[in-house]
């Protein structure tokens, strides 16, 4: 959901509101309305992971804003995208918005990359465990189940 404000020659202030999808197409279609628009700012709640893609394909072209959802919370009452996306337009015209640290591409690249590792590293001593489960039974000692998972002995590393 993007809503586009805009204050007309007599002052009035014009919205705008358009649904995308994170699909590519639909990011290009936006980042080329903002550009048509010649928008300036744009914001966006820190939702998930959902703002990546946008955030990405944005932060380029002109300045983006991502804040914590908690921070831009709206009035009480019904919750829909569409009042979300005024608010959060509201909001940054009026210089109410902090926006949240964004890491460089290079280190978000390089954060990437760690939890990943972190990942496999978890992933391997789990089916290691599990495979030392399985194993077991059929073993008569623990050590020579050990053997047979790692190679050599206990005290080794492999």
């Amino acid at each position: 959901m993007a809503c586009l404000q805009a204050t007309g020659p007599d002052g009035a202030v014009h919205k705008e509101v358009r649904t995308y999808s994170t699909m590519t197409a639909d990011l290009l279609a936006l980042s080329d309305w903002l550009r048509a628009a010649s928008c300036g700012p744009v914001v966006m709640e820190s939702t998930g992971s959902y703002w990546r893609p946008v955030f990405n394909l944005l932060e380029g072209q002109c300045e983006v804003l991502v804040v914590n959802a908690y921070h831009a919370k709206a009035v009480p009452g019904r919750k829909t995208d569409v009042k979300d996306a005024e608010w959060l337009a509201d909001l940054l015209r009026h210089g109410l918005l902090r926006a949240s640290f964004i890491p460089s591409p290079t280190q978000r690249h390089l954060r990437d990359l760690t939890r990943y590792r972190i990942h496999l590293v978890d992933e391997r001593a789990r089916l290691t465990n599990r495979l030392q489960a399985v194993l077991e039974p059929t073993f008569r000692t623990d050590a020579w189940c050990h053997i047979f998972i790692f190679g050599g002995t206990r005290g080794s590393r492999s």
